[in-house]
């Protein structure tokens, strides 16, 4: 089955009227307690689900006062779908204006950042506090396209009375949202937006299709950076002796010399010491558009060893990871990344892949985006600690783990697969 065909709300051909009539019983019953006239989709049940334990009314009016205009143009600014505005108008705007719809585009938080497409629609949609500065989150306006796409991690296309509040029935909204091809992070959503009537199945590929351009685009300009920064680098590692690096802010590699190559390190800090796999701690120092990392030794730039101890601390507060060569590097850790940690030292060389990660940590194989952005946070602080294709913990690193039988952070975790190592199996 498709994406398009496993997202739409209708099936070409239906009787959109009628439709919308029966979902709207089903809403009613739903929240009078009366047997439903048929099961809403699956997807609208668990976001139902979730609104109702935010306590959001169906009878929602007016949402909260939109973001100033600076706050946005800030907001604007910052966001990175900046880059890739052009593209989207391109693909969408246009065929927006021509099928009643809107074009909108939301930060990570839901917060609508950009608004384009048919008069008419807008000024409908000001009435429904659909505005530039709002922020369209479940929590804080019901089952809609964008927060639910948020929820979901997935493309939501939604119609008539699938929406929680009753003031968006008469609307129809398909979101998809868009990563960070470099980290899987989440960067906003895309949302094309018009009247109950106007639905169609193919807008569901038209919005995916639209964001795995930008995706592609950003990815482009991103290697267009990396092979800037080579050309900074090159000379620069001319005259480095031994093993150095020159990578970007993100700790993407532009350049190695005296080593084998890597993908990707740590994000570099000011003064900070950073782990890079076979090379050890490495000391940043600053240089046009990103940092050039040789080893730090006791006079600045003798190699080390190579050799890296991760020790992970869970009886601490908060829970830390340890890292020891030249130095002595601590990394404060949430309970998602240690436990993640905890789980790929547990597999060894083996590693794990995110379908089995996603088993560990959430009993099923339902989370690979968010385990692949929680991976890729981890890796852009531990860098070449971690290797990826399967992910695991590098072999010339040595890891440390306290008594897992009884550990407090164990047998507290909501993981199956940390849950597990509490009583000695995994």
């Amino acid at each position: 089955m498709s994406v398009d065909e496993g997202v739409c709300a209708v099936r070409p051909g239906v009787d959109l009227g009628r439709h919308a009539r029966m979902l709207a019983r089903v809403h009613d019953a739903l929240l009078s307690g009366d047997r439903l006239p048929a099961r809403p989709r699956d997807l609208v049940e668990r976001s139902w689900t979730r609104v109702r334990r935010y306590g959001v009314s169906p009878d929602l009016g007016d949402p909260p006062d939109p973001m100033t205009a600076d706050q946005v143009e800030r907001r604007r600014q910052a966001s990175p779908l900046s880059r890739v505005l052009p593209l989207l108008r391109a693909s969408l705007t246009s065929v927006a204006e021509d099928a009643r719809h809107i074009m909108v585009i939301t930060d990570a938080q839901g917060v609508v950042l950009w608004r384009e497409g048919a008069s008419k629609v807008r000024r409908r949609a000001d009435g429904l506090g659909f505005t530039e500065g709002a922020t369209w989150l479940e929590g804080t306006v019901g089952t809609n396209a964008i927060g639910t796409a948020i929820a979901e991690a997935a493309p939501v296309q939604l119609f008539s009375a699938e929406h929680f509040v009753r003031r968006q029935h008469p609307w129809t909204c398909t979101a998809c949202p868009v990563h960070d091809p470099r980290t899987g992070e989440l960067l906003g959503i895309v949302d094309i937006t018009g009247l109950a009537e106007t639905i169609h199945p193919t807008t569901v590929a038209l919005v995916c299709t639209a964001v795995k351009l930008a995706e592609s685009s950003l990815w482009h300009q991103h290697e267009g950076r990396l092979e800037a920064l080579r050309t900074v680098g090159a000379p620069l590692l001319a005259g480095v002796p031994g093993p150095a690096l020159v990578v970007d802010d993100h700790g993407w590699v532009a350049a190695v010399t005296g080593m084998a190559p890597v993908e990707r390190v740590s994000v570099p800090r000011p003064d900070q010491p950073l782990a890079v796999h076979g090379v050890g701690l490495c000391q940043p120092e600053a240089v046009p558009g990103g940092w050039l990392l040789r080893p730090a030794g006791p006079a600045g730039g003798a190699a080390t060893s190579g050799r890296l101890r991760l020790r992970l601390e869970l009886d601490s507060r908060p829970v830390r990871a340890v890292v020891e060569g030249t130095n002595r590097w601590l990394h404060p850790l949430s309970t998602r990344p240690a436990e993640v940690l905890l789980l790929l030292a547990m597999a060894g060389a083996a590693g794990l892949n995110a379908a089995e990660l996603s088993v560990a940590l959430y009993g099923d194989r339902e989370h690979l985006v968010t385990v692949r952005a929680e991976l890729s946070r981890l890796r852009r602080t531990l860098g070449g600690l971690l290797l990826a294709r399967p992910y695991r913990i590098a072999p010339s690193v040595e890891v440390q783990l306290p008594e897992l039988v009884g550990c407090r952070f164990v047998m507290s975790s909501t993981a199956p697969g940390v849950r597990a190592l509490a009583v000695g199996r995994r």
